[in-house]
């Protein structure tokens, strides 16, 4: 039997079977929608820039949905810029109404959005400037799925918490992205939300979120964690995720050594493990450099010593 475990299944899988509390994502608010991502390379972005960039995309996807030149499934998405030179990945395909849950409606999901990254190919290399000579030379591994299972923890995450720029004491990591929810509108009609935080523009997650109410040896992380839908439409993307294994990672291991229970652990000796291994719980005093190669200059990289410091379990 394992003594200690952490659920990062997506689905909250483990959760399920061992009868933790949860919500189904749809229950309440519309469930948000899933997403094959896809590349494409040889993309002469300079040109695309000086044609009017993600504004001028915006307004292409607008003009070829309206004349019906393309039948994109959406009239919104997003191109971004990778590592690798002319190359881009997307935010485009939008698949809604299949449950992720059930394995015949994921298999009709996983081929509907892979129909649908040709379509916005055609679309790409027809109305797009900087386009033209571009291909698709990847696909995501399996469709993104944004949510299924949501498990009540010791702390559930609102989006009034997450509005109010809140750094709680018991904080594991903090959040700086926007409410982002792709569903559908009262029409029927596929729609992303947006509502930016205020302020400072980041907030804290507290450590009853990844531990399940009533746990003594479990931890949920991962898009299964404990938060409303639009709070985890704010919360549940990669960054955040990662930094929730972090901690649920750190805090197995306290709890094995000292003998705590999941939902009684000494939050300030987590939090202190966390900033030794270069975990940001203070809003820093300067901005990241955001631009192409910026993340050079940025220092929060653990240093030779920090990593020396990640506790082993023996």
């Amino acid at each position: 039997m394992a003594r200690r475990v952490i659920d990062a299944s997506g689905d909250a899988d483990f959760c399920h079977l061992a009868g933790f509390a949860y919500e189904l994502a749809g229950e309440h608010e519309p469930v948000q929608s899933l997403t094959t991502t896809f590349r494409m390379s040889n993309v002469e972005l300079d040109e695309y820039e000086r044609a009017g960039g993600k504004t001028m995309l915006a307004r292409k996807m607008q003009e070829a949905v309206s004349s019906g030149r393309h039948p994109l499934p959406r009239k919104e998405g997003s191109a971004h810029e990778m590592n690798a030179q002319k190359c881009i990945s997307t935010v485009a395909v939008k698949v809604a109404g299949l449950s992720a849950l059930n394995a015949d409606e994921l298999t009709k999901a996983e081929v509907e959005g892979r129909r649908q990254a040709f379509v916005y190919e055609d679309f790409f290399r027809d109305d797009v400037p900087g386009y033209q000579n571009a291909n698709i030379i990847g696909l995501s591994h399996q469709i993104g799925v944004r949510e299924t299972r949501r498990v009540y923890g010791e702390h559930r995450l609102t989006k009034e918490e997450c509005l109010a720029g809140l750094l709680p004491d018991d904080r594991i990591f903090l959040c700086g992205a926007p409410i982002e929810d792709h569903r559908h509108d009262a029409n029927g009609a596929d729609e992303t939300y947006w509502e930016y935080i205020p302020g400072s523009g980041v907030y804290g997650v507290p450590y009853g979120t990844i531990v399940p109410k009533g746990s003594r040896s479990v931890w949920v992380v991962g898009r299964c964690f404990s938060a409303t839908h639009d709070a985890h439409a704010s919360c549940r993307s990669m960054a955040q995720t990662m930094s929730m294994g972090q901690a649920a990672g750190l805090a197995a291991v306290q709890s094995l050594r000292n003998d705590e229970a999941a939902n009684c652990l000494n939050v300030n000796q987590l939090q202190q493990g966390l900033r030794d291994l270069g975990a940001i719980l203070d809003i820093p005093d300067t901005v990241a450099d955001t631009s192409r190669h910026g993340w050079k200059n940025n220092s929060l990289v653990p240093t030779e010593r920090d990593k020396q410091q990640i506790p082993a379990l023996t």
